[in-house]
């Protein structure tokens, strides 16, 4: 209650109120400080500074144009200061005829008339408010303790000197010091003696005489009339909303007017003022109990959100606790297959070392012996040795010269489904838990393979319902190349069963979902996919009753580098193809063509082609085709390829039998030609030898493009794929 008792000015309770005509307060001190003068030439509207019933709201708001801020009088006044509060405080000015103040809440002005502030009703009401709320302070102060403690000292506080009426704390001289300095927007705060509430209770016991209760407050002496001092209120103006005397009813002012006893409207006043504190009254019960709730509740959030922490970090510790005996596992396997490779090798070197040293020791001496020249002593001993050679060379048979273990380790871990499970690991919404338990339990048993959960309700019969969402099996989800394969499952009650299920990828750039595949298999592979991208896959089923919840969404990210082979579907007849469709020939003299089986549409790819056979210099070429280009001419001479042709000397590049930039520089057996397909820059160049070979070949290359070769019987490459795109080309 206190900020009620302040005034706006300033900042202390109030002292000798008066009562502006906007129902607001200020003391009568700080109403002289705040009085501004009008220039003598204008002569203000005139409006009587008095709470008679003649002041109107209308003619208030007319009195604005004269105020501070629109006119701009008192802006410019010398000395100007400001209160605590920051309302801008003037000196006393001299008081003539044309004087204005304004309200320092509401800003509205009124102007004074010769009766200056006195014109203003005094509001004993207030003032005796003030009055009792400071006994009652003080002798609260009193019943506490014998004297003030300074309020900032964290442990034995020690004598408060001086409190400040602005922040309302008691401070000692340290405090003071540290806390509340006499400078900068503090300076302003007004910092006076603390009171004693020892005296102000003594004072009170001794003037009483009646054990320390307070003195009875001093009877006020009933409010008079501001145009007849001498005459007392005793009706009440309804017309005008305020008190009148009697000389007001006989002058005439008022005989008009609906007047009424001043009681009567006093106790009618009181009552209608009860009746909307106790609605105020039931709305401040409510909030403090939501206060309260509020404060229960930010207590548990932070014991749960405590709790919670820790459960997640058990969780977490136990797999990553499982993962490391996981890893030490494997580890252990890998040391005991690395062990006996090892001892293996060590074995076989060994071994060998033995029998070569065995081998090296009986060349020697048949060497020695072929140098003899007694032909008898020769042949006494040469059966023997022939025997013992032939022997030994029987001893090296095939496979004694091959290692029995490979350096490489038979062990693959595929690590990509869990890697997968951990990515999407999250929180389930605990809304749709309250919302839907019944339909999260089922989702549950059905994804962990539990048994189908059967919930009965009294009177209550469960209908049919659309599927669940299905589970994608992460372990059964891979990708290889450009192709992604997706597997889940799902458990469908019998009286609805599923008819099939829907399943949508997006662009690979997190764009609108498309379906991919609708059927009754729970194994899909979807091939044609972009390189080096990933894709966001979620799948949902559908039964008589309708289309159930998508899946949780898994991510399937393609290979990084294109790994194709020769396609012999879509070969010329005359192609052969061998080495598991990666060496191509052909069985004719005319150049055919055989495409490969990646298609590209985005994206940065290289192969080559290692010249495995070139005779009598053809022309094979390379480059790119659609899939309908032709296939029984060389590459490029239709507008659905565009090729790079060389001989064993120079090149040419050709689209729609175009023929452009000869180059110098030409291939050999043993040679090879890189194709470089930039479909982000959309363009084509061509290596060989692992060197760029003239400029960029094609530009503002866009659409679906296939690896392409043309040869004849003369020529057999070989396909190289998977290869890491060269740097620095030249345009």
């Amino acid at each position: 209650m206190e900020e009620e008792l302040k005034c706006p000015v300033c900042g202390s309770l109030f002292k000798d109120p008066i009562l502006l005509p906007c129902s607001h307060n200020v003391c009568l001190a700080c109403a002289r400080n705040i009085t501004v003068q009008t220039p003598d030439g204008e002569t203000p509207v005139q409006s009587r500074a008095s709470g008679s019933s003649d002041y109107d709201y209308l003619d208030m708001d007319k009195m604005s144009l004269y105020s501070e801020t629109d006119s701009g009088y008192g802006s410019y006044t010398p000395c100007q200061l400001k209160s605590p509060n920051g309302v801008r405080v003037f000196p006393p000015a001299n008081h003539h005829r044309h004087c204005s103040l304004t309200c320092p809440l509401c800003h509205r002005s009124v102007s004074l008339d010769e009766r200056g502030l006195r014109g203003f009703p005094r509001n004993r009401l207030l003032e005796a408010i003030v009055a009792r709320y400071q006994q009652n302070r003080a002798a609260a102060g009193a019943s506490s303790s014998s004297a003030v403690k300074c309020q900032l000292c964290d442990r034995n506080p020690v004598d408060a000197a001086v409190m400040c009426e602005q922040c309302d704390v008691y401070y000692c001289n340290a405090c003071q010091q540290r806390c509340h300095p006499s400078r900068g927007p503090l300076a302003k705060h007004r910092l006076v003696p603390p009171r004693n509430p020892a005296a102000a209770g003594g004072g009170a016991a001794s003037g009483g005489g009646g054990g320390g209760q307070q003195p009875p407050a001093t009877a006020r002496k009933p409010a008079t009339c501001l145009d007849h001092e001498a005459e007392n209120f005793s009706m009440y103006c309804y017309s005008c909303k305020a008190p009148v005397c009697m000389k007001c009813l006989e002058e005439g002012k008022h005989n008009k007017h609906d007047v009424k006893p001043l009681a009567v409207m006093w106790k009618q006043h009181k009552c209608a003022l009860s009746q909307a504190l106790n609605g105020v009254s039931d709305k401040a019960k409510d909030a403090k109990e939501f206060l309260v709730q509020l404060r229960n509740m930010l207590q548990q959030i932070q014991e749960n959100g405590v709790e919670f922490e820790a459960c997640l970090v058990a969780q977490c510790d136990s797999l990553i606790e499982a993962l490391t005996r996981q890893k030490a596992k494997l580890l252990t396997k890998v040391t005991k297959e690395k062990e006996y490779k090892l001892k293996v090798v060590r074995d076989q070197i060994t071994h060998c070392t033995m029998k070569l040293r065995q081998t090296t020791g009986m060349m020697e001496f048949c060497l020695e012996v072929l140098k003899e020249n007694d032909p008898s002593g020769f042949l006494q001993i040469s059966d023997a040795l022939i025997k013992r050679v032939t022997s030994s060379q029987d001893q090296w048979v095939k496979g004694a010269l091959e290692p029995k273990v490979g350096p490489e380790f038979d062990l693959t871990l595929n690590t990509d489904s869990l890697l997968q499970t951990i990515l999407v690991l999250d929180f389930c919404q605990g809304k749709d838990v309250q919302e839907k338990p019944l339909l999260i339990q089922m989702q549950a048993a059905a994804g962990s393979g539990e048994a189908e959960m059967e919930t009965e309700s009294p009177g209550v019969e469960v209908g049919p319902a659309v599927p669940a969402a299905p589970l994608l099996q992460l372990e059964k989800c891979c990708t290889r190349n450009n192709s992604a394969t997706l597997a889940w499952r799902v458990i469908a009650p019998p009286s609805n069963p599923i008819e099939g299920y829907i399943l949508e990828l997006d662009d690979g750039n997190g764009g609108q979902y498309r379906e991919v595949y609708v059927g009754k298999e729970t194994v899909c592979t979807v091939d044609g996919l972009h390189f080096n991208s990933s894709y966001n896959a979620r799948v949902k089923a559908y039964n008589g009753i309708g289309v159930g919840p998508y899946s949780k969404t898994v991510v399937l990210k393609t290979s990084d580098v294109a790994w194709f082979t020769f396609d012999p579907s879509t070969a010329h007849r005359d192609i052969v193809l061998t080495n598991e469709n990666q060496t191509v020939s052909c069985n004719s003299y005319d150049d055919r063509v055989v495409l490969g089986t990646a298609a590209f549409s985005k994206g940065t790819h290289y192969w080559e082609v290692a010249i495995d056979r070139y005779d009598n210099h053809p022309d094979p070429a390379f480059g790119v085709a659609r899939i309908n280009t032709m296939k029984d001419m060389m590459l490029g001479k239709d507008d659905k390829a565009w090729a790079m042709y060389v001989d064993n000397n120079r090149s040419w590049f050709m689209h729609n039998n175009s023929h452009t930039n000869r180059a110098e520089g030409g291939i050999t057996k043993g040679s090879t030609v890189g194709i470089l397909l930039d479909l982000t820059k959309h363009t084509l160049t061509f290596f060989i030898n692992k060197e760029q070979h003239g400029p960029t070949a094609f530009e503002s290359l866009d659409g679906v493009f296939v690896p392409a070769v043309s040869l004849n019987r003369n020529v057999q490459v070989t396909l190289l794929t998977g290869l890491e795109v060269p740097k620095n080309t030249k345009q």
